[in-house]
Order: structure tokens, then C-alpha cells, then sequence
């Protein structure tokens, strides 16, 4: 049996019609470099850039009365400023999480019900390998940017419905402004 090569425009079609809508309710972390990256492709598309961010202990962007990122485009059903999205917008359907206890990040995959994109994945293992790679990279770069206060934050948000797919090592700067956060007893 041939796998079927995976490209953008599937992923695109594949959210295009689910109906789960992850652009709902959801509050992306945006570091400060991605939050700069996301303003300026605002400007270059003669869009504003006042009032699209909120603030609480990490930035995400702002969400509509309807519960919807602001950035998020009901006619069309796609992201307006997708080449510049939030880190874990690129890395769904994978998720990430700490554990301090061995130094590693660990790599989870949402259900097939939380994502119609997380059941194409597992389905064919190329491609979710391929996506794997974008991910991690965009999550590494999260994790490494935010302050402590913000990942901690980050880090207590449950995901409910995934499963692990790995893990890696994880930068020895992450750690440190992390550890902090271990009980005593654990330090």
C-alpha cells in the first residue's frame, strides 16, 4: 500500500472542514519576537495591529465577542496572518510538556476527536514525522523565549485528550529559569 505524500494544501483542506474549530476559545502564548513578526506583516497587509493582542500573564491574541481568535477568518476558515502564526498554531496538533524531574520536553499528539489533522497524522507516519519536525522547532523556540513566569503559566494549561509520541532533551537555559519552579526538596 502507498502513503499518500502530505503537503500544505491537505492540512488546509483537512481543518477546512472540521468542524471542531481549535480557533475557538483557544489562547495561543505568543513570544515577543513572534508578536514583532505578526506586527509587521499586519502593516505590510494594511491591516491594524491596535487591539489584536491581549495580555494576562503571557500575550495571546485577542478573541472576539463569538469567542474566536481575532485573527481567524469565518469566510474563508483559515488564519489571516498564517505564514506568521503563534508557535503552537503551527505545531498543532502537537502539544508539548516539561517535566523538570528528567530535563526532557515531551511531545503529545491530540485525539483524533480534539483534531481532525491529529487522525490524518497518525495515519500516515511520514507525515506526521515531517509535521514533527516543523513542530518541535516551533515549540523549542517557545519554550526558550518565554520568561518563567509565562512558561509556568504555559505549563499548567491541561491537555486533555493526547497522547505522547516522544520526547527530547531539552535546553540547559530552559531548565535553569525553571527550576526555580521545583520544590525544594527536588532541587
Amino acid at each position: 500500500m502507498e502513503t499518500k505524500k502530505f503537503k500544505q494544501h491537505d492540512f488546509f483542506q483537512v481543518c477546512k472542514n472540521c468542524k471542531i474549530n481549535c480557533c475557538k476559545g483557544a489562547r495561543p502564548p505568543i513570544t515577543s519576537s513572534r508578536r514583532m513578526m505578526i506586527e509587521r506583516y499586519l502593516r505590510a497587509q494594511g491591516m491594524t495591529i491596535e487591539g489584536v493582542f491581549e495580555k494576562s500573564t503571557y500575550t495571546f491574541p485577542k478573541q472576539g465577542e463569538d469567542g474566536y481568535c481575532t485573527f481567524f477568518d469565518k469566510d474563508t476558515g483559515k488564519c489571516r496572518i498564517h505564514p506568521v502564526k503563534p508557535e503552537t498554531c503551527v505545531a498543532g496538533p502537537i502539544t508539548f510538556d516539561i517535566n523538570l524531574k528528567t530535563g526532557r520536553i515531551e511531545w503529545w499528539l491530540k485525539h483524533e476527536k480534539i483534531c481532525s489533522l491529529a487522525g490524518v497524522l497518525y495515519e500516515n507516519k511520514e507525515a506526521l514525522l515531517n509535521h514533527a519536525k516543523s513542530a518541535k522547532r516551533e515549540l523549542l523556540t517557545l519554550v526558550r523565549d518565554l520568561d518563567s513566569k509565562e512558561l509556568s503559566t504555559i505549563l499548567k494549561i491541561e491537555e486533555p485528550e493526547t497522547f505522547k509520541i516522544g520526547e527530547d532533551q531539552l535546553y540547559p537555559e530552559v531548565l535553569a529559569k525553571l527550576k526555580p519552579l521545583l520544590p525544594l526538596t527536588e532541587r
